[in-house]
């Protein structure tokens, strides 16, 4: 399935320098699906060099050629989603019209930092002399590293290197294992696009070490991830050796908050086709809910009837609308959340086990457990999976309380009709991102990241390219006749 990529150093696709390579398995099959590139030291220390020189040329370009490139990416990702879908697909078993939309969200992400690769202002400051020249400029970081996960194949890593390449950095790109086809798609659209040898290049292999060795150089003076809380921790571990510069999208446990005025059966659907898409492997997932007692029986019956609804099996496969897990250790994982949830007092309404008719991948039926106690640990660990705990609530100022208690913050969500309990609510909660009646919240034009463990820095909208950039400050004065 990979044969046409590998890793990518200097603009050529190359196996590693000692043919050593991984599998990749499908999580409907549990088959292989491909192998690629384990890379070695002197791989990496080749992409390196690589990426050193890819950001002295492209430093000195124009914004404007930088950001026609950009765009012309987009284009070709467009052109081409269909395909990049079907690799998407087949890697994570998402359903297809899932994989398409990802894929054209990621061509978003080109287009939009293309355009603000124009939009680097600086500043003039009046000096407190005739003849002094006070300004601010913006360069770009230097070379960049970029680590992704397997959830979303094509968006993660398209947000890091479209920000990156538009700030006028070079990008070393590592997708995850388990599903590195669409970052390899993306990438030859931008070396199909016109992008100079060594801007971007790609390198795969064991994570851990990956990041080690390339971290430890002093070429490297960026990392963004996006991963999971631990991982991160480890990150900024190895980051702080070299002072380098940091973003990071972590975990998150999203609380959603339906207040007694809000449409249950509006908001239970709502929500519902949020918690199961990309069968609830989503960072800001909403993940855990907060009903007021007074609607909870009617958002309840309409959640689990959603769920009931849908259908697993291959996202290949025409009718389906829910894939399997990525892999088993996270479906048992599930499982053990949705049977520590029972023990401590909550009911299963929808879902709950494997499903009866696939007796192969990674499936776990669409689940909604209902009287979940704040101490089952599904209240406090994220879950990553297609469960929607439910638990209710009569206070106000008590549900707040309850909802940011959590590590994690990096999105909320709220129902309501009244304007002003929206905003107190929105206000209150401690998270990077809230939508009001609306789940839908990631889109290039807007700042994505949390707070908290959930990590720092911000990707898309007008703040994505800044985590690229360091600003420069200028003292001139003039000498005068």
């Amino acid at each position: 399935m990979y044969s046409a990529y590998g890793l990518l150093i200097g603009n050529q696709w190359r196996p590693s320098s000692d043919g050593a390579a991984r599998a990749v398995f499908s999580p409907v099959t549990e088959e292989e699906i491909g192998s690629i590139p384990n890379a070695t030291d002197a791989d990496l220390d080749a992409v390196l060099l690589a990426a050193e020189r890819g950001f002295k040329t492209w430093r000195a370009m124009p914004a404007c050629d930088r950001a026609a490139i950009l765009r012309r990416t987009a284009d070709l990702i467009r052109e081409r989603a269909d395909d990049i879908a079907i690799i998407m697909s087949t890697e994570t078993g998402k359903p297809l019209a899932e994989a398409r939309g990802e894929t054209n969200a990621a061509a978003d992400q080109f287009e939009w930092q293309g355009e603000e690769a124009k939009r680097v202002y600086g500043q003039i400051i009046p000096g407190r002399a005739q003849d002094q020249r006070l300004s601010v400029i913006y360069q770009p970081v230097g070379v960049c590293l970029s680590l992704t996960a397997w959830n979303f194949p094509a968006l993660l890593p398209s947000r890091k290197i479209a920000a990156a390449l538009a700030a006028g950095c070079s990008i070393i790109a590592r997708p995850a294992s388990e599903a590195p086809g669409s970052c390899f798609a993306i990438v030859q659209a931008l070396l199909d696009a016109g992008v100079p040898e060594g801007v971007v290049n790609v390198v795969t292999g064991d994570a851990g070490r990956l990041s080690t060795y390339l971290l430890a150089s002093p070429v490297v003076r960026k990392v963004s991830l996006t991963g999971s809380v631990p991982v991160g921790k480890q990150i900024l571990e190895l980051a702080a050796q070299g002072v380098k510069r940091v973003s990071m999208e972590l975990g998150g446990h999203a609380p959603v908050i339906v207040h007694a005025d809000a449409d249950p059966v509006m908001a239970a659907r709502t929500v519902a086709a949020a918690k199961f898409r990309n069968c609830g492997q989503v960072c800001i997932s909403p993940s855990r809910f907060f009903v007021h007692e007074s609607i909870r029986p009617a958002f309840e019956n309409s959640f689990a009837q959603f769920a009931k609804d849908l259908t697993a099996g291959d996202g290949l496969q025409d009718g389906v609308t829910i894939g399997p897990m990525i892999r088993e250790r996270a479906l048992q994982s599930a499982l053990e959340l949705i049977e520590d949830a029972k023990q401590k007092g909550a009911s299963v309404l929808a879902g709950g086990q494997r499903p009866a008719h696939l007796n192969k991948g990674h499936f776990l039926e669409p689940t909604v457990l209902a009287n979940v106690p704040d101490d089952a640990r599904i209240m406090h660990d994220e879950p990553f999976a297609p469960i929607a705990p439910i638990t209710g609530f009569t206070d106000r100022d008590e549900v707040m309380v309850r909802a940011n208690n959590v590590p994690f913050g990096l999105a909320g969500y709220i129902f309501t009709q009244d304007a002003a309990l929206a905003q107190w609510t929105a206000e209150g909660l401690a998270v990077g991102m809230v939508g009001i009646n609306e789940v839908l919240l990631a889109t290039a034009e807007a700042p994505f990241g949390g707070v908290k463990e959930s990590g720092f820095g911000r990707e898309g909208g007008s703040l994505g390219i800044m985590d690229y950039l360091e600003p420069k400050y200028i003292k001139h004065r003039l000498i005068m006749d």
